[in-house]
């Protein structure tokens, strides 16, 4: 994934320290003698997978993490994308987080010479072994694969199979001879998101495929060294884990019989929640079933047969443009929900991060609460509840607050205000799965009720990490009227307090106008987005561009409190006029 395959993807769909520990005391027990032989004997050890099984090799590579957008990028070099040089001190600091497994994702074609031949620059391919061996040095597991290429040139297969053959082939017999001898933590990856253009159909597409699988298979197998029983990592069309997909991938299984073969498949969630599009605001019922129909299929179709699978990439679509794409709480409940549900079908997880959330320099989360969120999942459920915000208006007097637990197998233990034990009985109640906040406790918290955030709470269950609440004090914002230009509008805006959620857009008829008009709501950050700081709500030229001239469109804001305000919008040319009645 990038931001241009992020672009592509939104519209085509809908065990730890533990195994580091017994890698060394392979290595330990393989010393048999002193000196150099025993040194050769303690590396074999530590290169060789925790078994021979490639279950158990990929149950060691949980959990991984994705080096986006350097190797993988289009342009001229690793930086080409805004990332910086990769370096062994990112490397070290990745592995310090708990990651076992990295997926370095590769884009080989601007770094290839023509045919016959098509020869990869020694430059880059020095540059990619020096990156990976750095991270097999630093104890990974590390995958390596064919990258952005799927859809530069891959995707012309239909057209140009002969040509489109011979250079992927070319490619993997380079990274054969090159890797031949590597440690046995090496993985490669076929193909990243394979995609045919032009194709007949779903036939075509999945003989294309089962192709450049099976050819892949053949040449690595056939180089010898490690490379003979290297685990290998097959894809599914579009790594979709849409059952014909998946199907079409078992056949290719059953056709190699091998057993030192893994599935790949990506996840990025349910499309309107993980864009936020078409009033996708929540981690609902309706992604919660997308998420688990989707692990299932692929664990009834490859885990429980003994074929492992690795989730090479997840995350929220819209966490390429910015992490508040989507609102904090409903995201820490996808990422639990995802963890947890990974983890029960044995399925290997592996963080999608083109930089959006480890600093490559300053070696932090940008999110650490997020990251918290996460790294719990590996090992236990947290109990989340309905929201991680509770409004309170400041022209009405407080009353009580209710939120639903979420208890996910967990007990609740307690509420607490920083380092205070908040009282129960007194500040808050608990009946079954209901969290009430008492009026007094809510009056006492949020002191002077100035607009937004007063106080922060912390919901304490039996395992897990702790539930956030923020106690808000909000009005209904005030927007008012204002003239722009489709290239630059932005609608004044006093939130007091307040946070957008989603927008929607209809014409006079109630049809429903701007892009996705399938939907009267319209995605976050792509068609409008708020901007709390400067107090202004942009409409982007991506929203007119799809907005009839000269046609007054009405605008419904709905905001987490629950209030909802209405503003009108017409386009004339490339000037745009905005008011409130």
């Amino acid at each position: 994934m990038s931001g241009l395959r992020d672009n592509m993807g939104t519209t085509r769909r809908w065990v730890g320290m533990l195994a580091s520990g017994i890698v060394m005391l392979l290595a330990a027990l393989t010393v048999v003698t002193v000196g150099s032989a025993g040194a050769m004997a303690d590396t074999a050890a530590r290169d060789r997978p925790a078994s021979d099984s490639a279950m158990a090799q990929v149950a060691a590579m949980q959990p991984g993490w994705n080096l986006g957008n350097s190797l993988d990028a289009t342009g001229s070099d690793e930086t080409s994308w805004g990332n910086p040089r990769i370096t062994e001190a990112l490397l070290d600091n990745v592995r310090a987080q708990g990651f076992n497994s990295i997926r370095i994702p590769v884009t080989w074609g601007q770094h290839q010479g023509p045919a016959p031949n098509h020869t990869i620059d020694a430059a880059y391919l020095n540059r990619v072994k020096e990156v990976v061996d750095w991270a097999l040095a630093d104890g990974f597991h590390v995958m390596i694969n064919i990258h952005h290429d799927s859809w530069q040139w891959i995707a012309n297969m239909p057209a140009d199979r002969a040509g489109v053959l011979a250079r992927y082939n070319a490619i993997w017999k380079q990274l054969a001879t090159t890797f031949r001898n590597s440690s046995p933590r090496l993985v490669f990856e076929s193909v990243n998101e394979p995609q045919f253009t032009g194709s007949s159909g779903d036939a075509q597409n999945a003989a294309l495929l089962h192709e450049l699988n099976t050819s892949f298979h053949r040449i690595v197998r056939e180089s010898g060294g490690n490379n003979a029983t290297r685990l290998l990592v097959l894809p599914t069309l579009h790594t979709s884990a849409d059952q014909a997909r998946v199907d079409e991938l078992v056949a290719t299984f059953d056709a190699l019989g091998d057993p030192h073969l893994a599935a790949t498949v990506h996840y990025y969630g349910y499309w309107p929640f993980s864009v936020n599009v078409a009033g996708g605001t929540r981690f609902d019922a309706t992604a919660q079933k997308d998420l688990t129909d989707a692990f299932d299929r692929v664990h009834n179709a490859f885990v429980a047969r003994g074929i492992p699978v690795i989730l090479g990439e997840y995350g929220l679509l819209g966490f390429d443009r910015h992490t508040g794409t989507i609102q904090q709480g409903e995201k820490l409940k996808f990422f639990e929900a995802l963890g947890y549900h990974a983890r029960v079908r044995k399925i290997t997880t592996m963080l999608w991060d083109n930089g959006q959330h480890f600093q490559r320099t300053g070696f932090r989360w940008n999110d650490p609460e997020l990251f918290a969120q996460i790294k719990s999942s590996w090992t236990t459920r947290s109990g989340t509840a309905s929201s991680d915000q509770v409004f309170s208006a400041r022209g009405a007097a407080v009353t009580d607050k209710t939120l639903t637990l979420n208890l996910n197998g967990t007990s609740f233990v307690g509420l607490r205000h920083g380092a205070t034990d908040l009282v129960r009985g007194r500040d808050y109640t608990v009946q079954g799965d209901r969290l009430t906040l008492t009026a007094s406790a809510l009056t006492r918290l949020s002191g002077s009720r100035a607009y937004g955030t007063n106080a922060v709470l912390h919901a304490r269950f039996s395992r897990g990490v702790p539930w956030r609440i923020d106690l808000i004090t909000h009005d209904t914002p005030i927007l008012r009227s204002t003239t722009g230009t489709t290239n630059s509008f932005a609608i004044p805006t006093d939130f007091r307090g307040d946070r957008l959620a989603t927008m929607e857009a209809r014409y006079a008829d109630g049809s429903n106008a701007g892009p996705h008009n399938w939907t009267s709501y319209k995605e976050f950050d792509r068609a409008f987005a708020p901007d709390y700081t400067a107090g202004v709500t942009t409409l982007t030229s991506d929203f007119f561009a799809e907005v009839k001239d000269g046609s007054r469109v009405t605008l419904t804001f709905h905001y987490w409190s629950g209030t909802t305000v209405t503003y009108y919008v017409t386009k004339s040319g490339t000037s745009v006029t905005g008011t409130t009645a």
